[in-house]
């Protein structure tokens, strides 16, 4: 069975790199869920661009037509403007974040997304809420290690 699912999503960081974090709310009908999770040393893009991903390894069953919102221009627009495919035929020469866009890829076909854009800080509860979960998690305790991050900066 499959489902219309609307997933609003946000990441960040305090400072770039900091402690990050992302916040996620999926709403299926009347029901809501959120999540979120910290991690130590991160960026704020990797941040905006694993929340989308989790969101969508979430999600039970494939199939499902998702819109996803998001106030990043840098990960709704490397995936509107098929970006990131290119990027991809190119092997990620140059780009940031290729542990994650190569992730996104693996789960991005197993669903039916739309991605839009939302601007940020300007009054949608939704997006508000993240940033809520996002920036709590950036600075509460047993924050993880991003790894894709850590290891690629002691390269």
């Amino acid at each position: 069975m499959t489902h219309n699912i609307t997933i609003y999503t946000d990441g960040s960081s305090r400072g770039n790199p900091g402690p990050g974090g992302y916040g996620i709310v999926f709403i299926l009908g009347n029901k809501m869920k959120e999540a979120s999770e910290g991690f130590r040393l991160t960026t704020n893009n990797r941040m905006e661009l694993l929340s989308v991903i989790v969101a969508l390894e979430t999600l039970k069953g494939e199939g499902h037509h998702v819109t996803v919102i998001s106030d990043s221009k840098y990960v709704v627009e490397s995936i509107n403007q098929k970006w990131v495919w290119g990027w991809e035929k190119k092997n990620f020469k140059g780009k940031k974040n290729v542990d994650l866009w190569e992730r996104f890829l693996e789960i991005y076909p197993k669903h039916k997304l739309k991605m839009q854009w939302v601007k940020g800080h300007a009054e949608n509860p939704f997006n508000e809420r993240c940033d809520e979960l996002a920036v709590g998690a950036a600075m509460g305790g047993g924050l993880k290690i991003d790894r894709g991050y850590e290891e690629l900066a002691n390269e």
